[in-house]
C-alpha cells in the first residue's frame, strides 16, 4: 500500500485519494450532497481541502473533525 502522507503524494494523487475514499464512504459523490451538513462539518469533501493542498494531514483532520464527540 502506498502512503497517503503529504510528503509522499502530488496535489492531484491527493485529490484523487479523497475523491475515491468520499465515494466510497457513502456510495455518491460529494457534489450538490449536504448529508454531512447533518454533523456540522459542512460538506465533507471540503473539510478535506487542506490535505488537498498540502497543509494538514488526513489523521490531522479526522482528529479535529471528531474531537467534539469524543470524551
Amino acid at each position: 500500500m502506498k502512503s497517503i502522507l503529504i510528503k509522499d503524494t502530488t496535489r492531484k494523487e491527493r485529490e484523487e485519494i479523497i475523491r475515491k475514499s468520499l465515494y466510497g464512504s457513502c456510495g455518491a459523490e460529494c457534489e450538490f450532497c449536504s448529508g454531512c451538513d447533518n454533523r456540522g462539518g459542512g460538506r465533507i469533501d471540503s473539510i478535506y481541502q487542506p490535505y488537498i493542498d498540502g497543509e494538514k494531514e488526513i489523521s490531522e483532520i479526522n482528529a479535529e473533525y471528531k474531537a467534539p464527540f469524543v470524551k
